[in-house]
């Protein structure tokens, strides 16, 4: 839980970080007590995971003066949805994470996803035919706006989650602030080999999502096989003596 990469801000962000993507309403205040307790010091969230307060309950109680850890010593991440693309919508939906999560600052702010729904209450808005209501807004303004965060000492730094290496660098031609993350699902298989080698290019480093792959996920095929039980994987594991899930994780 020690290790650290420094990003292109200079900040360092811890290796290991807890995703709080499904964790459930009554669950994820446990989970990230748990967490802290045993180390995490990299806490990952989004708005879009409606369960920040919850979050900002468990922070509450072990980070601040006086308490067990300094709000120094514990990095959070969260994410602008994308009903918040908006330029007028970002620091609102920004200081809406921050109430949530108990906090005067984040230490990163990601683009959730490169594409633009339509503003309004709804986290996915519908037509009748159940397609998705999206928004003309480009991510470029959106970045702009997201800029100003960092600007403006809401933010310590900016990123970006689900963008390919095309839309990345279209940020980064016109940024003032360049991103310094790109998360994106990674795992043994998702390697994303040529997105890493591009990041690696420009300074912006990868975080992995769903690095166990995910075995929950919604959209899985009957049939489908499993990351963590696969035998390849159990090979390696009983040879170095660790669970797959710490192979995979290292």
């Amino acid at each position: 839980m020690s290790d650290f990469l420094t990003l292109s801000t200079g900040q360092r962000m811890p290796v290991v970080g807890l995703g709080t993507w499904k964790s459930a309403p009554g669950q994820v205040k446990q989970a990230v007590l748990a967490a802290l307790d045993c180390g995490y010091r990299h806490i990952d969230c989004a708005a879009a995971y409606s369960n920040e307060q919850e979050v900002g309950e468990a922070l509450s109680l072990r980070v601040g003066s006086g308490k067990a850890l300094r709000r120094e010593d514990v990095f959070v991440t969260s994410k602008l949805w994308n009903t918040k693309h908006d330029p007028e919508d970002v620091e609102e939906a920004c200081r809406t994470s921050l109430a949530h999560l108990g906090l005067s600052y984040l230490d990163l702010y990601l683009m959730h996803w490169p594409m633009a729904f339509q503003r309004g209450k709804e986290l996915m808005p519908r037509r009748d035919d159940g397609s998705i209501c999206y928004s003309d807004t480009h991510y470029r303004d959106t970045w702009a706006a997201m800029e100003s965060l960092v600007d403006e000492g809401l933010v310590k730094a900016i990123g970006l989650s689900n963008f390919n290496a095309r839309q990345m660098d279209d940020i980064i031609s016109t940024a003032r602030h360049a991103p310094v993350v790109n998360q994106v699902e990674c795992h043994p298989y998702l390697s994303q080999a040529d997105l890493l080698s591009h990041c690696r290019s420009v300074a912006v480093c990868v975080t992995a999502y769903s690095p166990l792959g995910s075995g929950d996920r919604p959209w899985a095929a009957p049939g489908d096989r499993s990351l963590l039980t696969d035998p390849r994987l159990a090979a390696i594991a009983q040879r170095y003596q660790k669970t797959p899930a710490q192979v995979v994780l290292r």
